[in-house]
């Protein structure tokens, strides 16, 4: 089995644990298996450093234009997000992404990203709490699950805000490696899902 490229997006602003929950998941899920199931890195507009949320600095790996192709695109949310729906490049990038990914993944604000890129139509999708309402102006045609932390349409999944990240991450894991590996991510992690 080869390895699956692992691609998380990051920008100014993006909620920590949106991007980090889902790493350390990934990457936890490798290490467990002795790296040899996944290439987990992370991608951004440009490489260079990127501020998340409260000032912590991050050194993508790759810009848009660089960056393998992604088997697994996740893409976290936060208040920068919405400097990013403005950025066509990326919005493209995402789009061009999905056609060939196994999987897209949004935390949080990122399903507002999916939405702008065409990939919630017609879909169940969920997203933070707060922006309910914010969704469903951008995919009035995707159904909004206000209750779910997760919502899976088969490639498309989409979680609520910040830890829910880690319980999407958790079910993709189990999803395609089974549950064995995916409880014991969680056992390492020390993480009890909810």
């Amino acid at each position: 089995m080869s390895k699956k490229n692992t691609a998380i997006f990051l920008f100014d602003d993006v909620e920590v644990l949106d991007f980090a929950g889902p790493f350390e998941v990934f990457s936890v899920t490798n290490e467990l298996n002795h790296y040899s199931m996944l290439n987990v890195y992370t991608v951004a507009r440009k490489k260079g450093p990127v501020k998340a949320r409260n000032g912590l600095s991050v050194n993508p790996d790759f810009g848009v234009q660089e960056a393998p192709r992604p088997d697994f695109l996740i893409i976290p949310g936060g208040i920068g997000s919405r400097a990013v729906l403005g950025q066509d490049d990326v919005i493209s990038w995402i789009r061009a992404s999905a056609c060939t990914a196994e999987k897209v993944m949004s935390v949080c604000t990122g399903s507002l990203l999916l939405a702008k890129a065409g990939l919630l139509e017609g879909a169940r999708a969920t997203t933070h709490h707060e922006v309910f309402d914010e969704l469903a102006v951008l995919a009035p045609n995707t159904e909004i699950v206000r209750n779910e932390r997760f919502v899976d349409n088969g490639q498309i999944i989409t979680s609520g805000g910040i830890s829910a990240g880690i319980d999407m991450s958790l079910h993709v894991i189990e999803q395609v490696y089974g549950k064995e590996t995916a409880q014991k991510t969680a056992a390492y992690m020390e993480y009890r899902c909810v």
